[in-house]
């Protein structure tokens, strides 16, 4: 089977797709930006397009679509079975349209990623027309949560694969854990609503002293969440560490008890998977998807209502059992490798339909 990847090269979640992929498929990749130096050991050069762009995630791509004909006319030489977008509203609408423009036999496979979904075609018609457009012209497309699933369908998708975009592999947890360490990795930027990690930490610390606070990752907010810790007195319990490499990462996770991530919209979060792979107990937004990694049938954490009800809140759970059991779960629910395997199968499947 030959596939091209369509995204943003530079990514480490197309990298990380692109990883599962390579043994599998002749795998061929176009990128709106570059390619990450990574990509050199998975796909050949002479089967990569580098469109050299700048693409906003909120629009406005007008140098993304100028390179349309550069894309399409790569396609058709390329002459692949399966073109599979990666984030729906700006990479997909570029497969969809060099499919139409170039009458390429090739199918399209769409994998959303959540604010493509979730907050593009909330902006408006014509966002949401395309959303639409994109998701009829998939013969298949993939999901991270329930919740998203029922909100492609209700676009118009057809047939959608659901599962978590998770791990590679199980971490190794053989740190001891601190107990009142709390983590925290999402971007400093609006919509993760850094500054309510900040105020659910500090009504934790006002009554565990002994309480401390790591914030990974960078952002817009940084300075005004290092003005709002120190207005709160908590410079000397509150660490800013920047961005990370992964070995790092993973320390942080193996040490801290406790996991933050309080964005006001996400799907499912890798990162969330990943500390629970650790046995981080998470403490997570009243999101939808969230309920579908804390709940019942799912992993043992908190969906926070409110930030001054988490002391409360955390009182109530065995922190280690919570964190053995959330494990547990990830081992037989969130790893990636077993997904793929089902994606590609489907593929494999639908390969010989008349396309779409």
């Amino acid at each position: 089977m030959k596939l091209v990847l369509i995204g943003d090269g530079q990514s480490p979640h197309l990298l990380k797709w692109a990883r599962a992929l390579a043994p599998e498929v002749d795998l061929w990749a176009a990128s709106t930006r570059g390619f990450a130096p990574e990509f050199d050991f998975l796909i050949p050069r002479r089967q990569r397009l580098s469109l050299d762009t700048n693409p906003a995630h909120g629009g406005g791509n007008i140098a993304v679509l100028a390179q349309l004909p550069k894309l399409g006319r790569w396609l058709a030489e390329v002459d692949a079975d399966w073109l599979h977008a990666h984030y729906l509203t700006s990479h997909g609408t570029l497969a969809w349209a060099a499919r139409k423009g170039w009458r390429l036999r090739a199918q399209i496979a769409g994998s959303a990623w959540g604010s493509d979904i979730l907050v593009t075609p909330n902006q408006g018609a014509a966002y949401r027309w395309l959303t639409q457009k994109v998701l009829q012209a998939c013969a298949l497309c993939t999901s991270d949560s329930r919740h998203m699933t029922a909100r492609m369908q209700e676009l118009g998708a057809g047939e959608v694969m659901t599962f978590p975009f998770g791990l590679e592999e199980m971490p190794r947890q053989n740190v001891r854990k601190t107990p009142w360490l709390f983590y925290a990795n999402r971007g400093l930027e609006p919509i993760y609503r850094p500054q309510l990690v900040i105020e659910a930490f500090a009504a934790v610390a006002a009554q565990r002293p002994e309480a401390r606070l790591v914030v990974a990752n960078d952002g817009s907010l940084r300075g005004a969440l290092e003005a709002q810790t120190a207005s709160l007195g908590l410079t000397d319990k509150v660490e800013f560490v920047g961005r990370l490499h992964p070995q790092a990462q993973g320390g942080h996770y193996a040490r801290a008890r406790w996991y933050l991530s309080l964005p006001e919209s996400d799907s499912v979060a890798v990162s969330v998977l990943e500390a629970m792979a650790h046995e981080c107990v998470p403490i997570l937004s009243d999101l939808p998807a969230n309920h579908e990694l804390v709940g019942p049938d799912a992993g043992q954490g908190v969906v926070l209502p409110a930030p001054a009800r988490l002391p409360s809140l955390l009182e109530a759970i065995d922190a280690e059992a919570a964190g053995k059991a959330n494990r547990a779960w990830v081992a037989e629910h969130g790893l990636f490798a077993p997904a793929v395997k089902r994606f590609l199968a489907r593929l494999n499947e639908l390969k010989t339909k008349k396309p779409n």
